[in-house]
């Protein structure tokens, strides 16, 4: 079992370095509030755990030169991300590092213990590859609601067979090593914080549009879950009374009139009604289309694809521009499969948050596409366990 920090101090440094990447004491020192004699306790004392290693010399600043430190090159976290219709798994190392990746396509109707067993046997892959003999801890994100502190799925309205499953246990006992789960779009929001663009943003929320939609909030560095792990469940926002049904059972959903899921069905409706020949053609070839024929299509210049994506962006942006009214973020970040629609969906939703939130909220909100992509959620995943790994036991 990986050692653990035994105080808020090495939790602290562990996490600058984690962050950072290596550094001498002396300029640790500089950002944690500790003596030099109390500071150097705590330096070797995670030294003696193993957690943290020697590496060389720093510069000189003036006077005797001060030891670089950096977290053990050995530590491993496994990333696993769990959308809608594919599992990405990956191997960092402790500065979260991508070191290897998969993706695989896989329904998640199929059940936890169908799609775990292919995570896991991903997992397995990437460690036969030669980048981890084992894994110090594991982050997973499914795509639904998840009671966090016992890391169980609720009630998920698109996951079939997986309302109390009890993924955080099951996967421990099978990998050996402390694991942590989340909603998918909390850690997609943890890694642009981690790696992307969030990285200088304290207060910003991340919205991903996949098959469903979700919102990941952060507030003053950290996820908010709520009371019981349902904030940013956004998709379920009704946006038309006595609209479509929608999977949870309500009507008018945001999730029922634009998402990957919605937009597929609504391409599939226009091509067979003889709206578009470029969607008719991609759907007699395919059988079926999904939101990226529809991008394809509207690059190709197809006017029914191009009002497909601003209505869906125009009825996004009428729900971020309530929560922007409501919660004033410093960024919104736009993710999910469904953003290789680009800037025609972007150019929807901004102009839909502009004219309706006030000026005052407006003013200087950036509202931009995720910089990592698939990346983002394994990130994410690597960076809650290794939150958990950095803590005092």
């Amino acid at each position: 079992m990986t050692a653990r920090p035994a105080n808020a101090h090495q939790a602290r440094l562990l996490r600058l370095l984690r962050d950072g990447g290596p550094n001498s004491r002396a300029r640790l020192g500089d950002q944690v509030d500790l003596s030099r004699s109390k500071l150097a306790v705590e330096v070797d004392r995670l030294l003696e755990t193993g957690l943290v290693v020697a590496d060389g010399l720093a510069a000189s600043r003036g006077g005797r030169r001060s030891h670089n430190i950096r977290l053990a090159p050995g530590l491993r976290f496994l990333g696993v991300d769990i959308g809608a219709t594919s599992v990405d798994v990956a191997v960092t190392n402790a500065e979260l590092e991508i070191l290897g990746h998969l993706n695989h396509p896989m329904d998640v109707r199929e059940g936890p213990v169908a799609v775990f067993e292919q995570a896991l046997a991903m997992a397995a892959k990437l460690k036969a590859s030669g980048i981890a003999e084992g894994f110090d801890g594991a982050g997973i994100g499914v795509p639904g609601p998840v009671r966090f502190p016992e890391g169980v799925p609720v009630a998920p309205p698109i996951m079939p067979g997986w309302d109390g499953f009890p993924v955080r246990e099951a996967l421990s006992q099978e990998l050996g090593c402390p694991v942590m789960v989340d909603n998918d779009v909390n850690l997609m929001a943890m890694g642009e914080q981690h790696a992307g663009v969030a990285r200088s943003v304290d207060d910003f929320l991340c919205v991903k549009i996949g098959t469903g939609i979700g919102c990941g909030i952060v507030v003053g560095g950290e996820v908010y879950r709520g009371t019981t792990g349902s904030a940013g469940d956004i998709g379920h926002i009704q946006v038309e009374p006595e609209g479509r049904p929608c999977a949870c059972g309500n009507r008018g959903c945001l999730e029922a009139h634009f998402s990957g899921a919605a937009l597929a069905r609504d391409a599939e409706t226009a091509a067979r009604a003889g709206h578009s020949a470029e969607l008719a053609g991609r759907l007699e070839v395919a059988g079926r289309l999904s939101g990226a024929d529809v991008a394809a299509a509207a690059a190709a210049g197809d006017a029914t694809s191009l009002d497909l994506i601003r209505e869906g962006g125009n009825r996004v942006g009428q729900v971020i521009a309530g929560l922007v009214s409501f919660f004033n973020p410093g960024l919104v970040v736009i993710g999910g499969g469904v953003t290789g629609l680009g800037h025609n969906l972007l150019a929807s939703i901004r102009t839909q948050v502009y004219r309706q939130s006030l000026p005052l909220a407006t003013g200087n909100l950036p509202i931009v596409l995720g910089e990592l992509g698939p990346a983002a959620g394994v990130t994410g995943a690597a960076r809650l366990i290794s939150d958990h790994v950095f803590s005092p036991a």
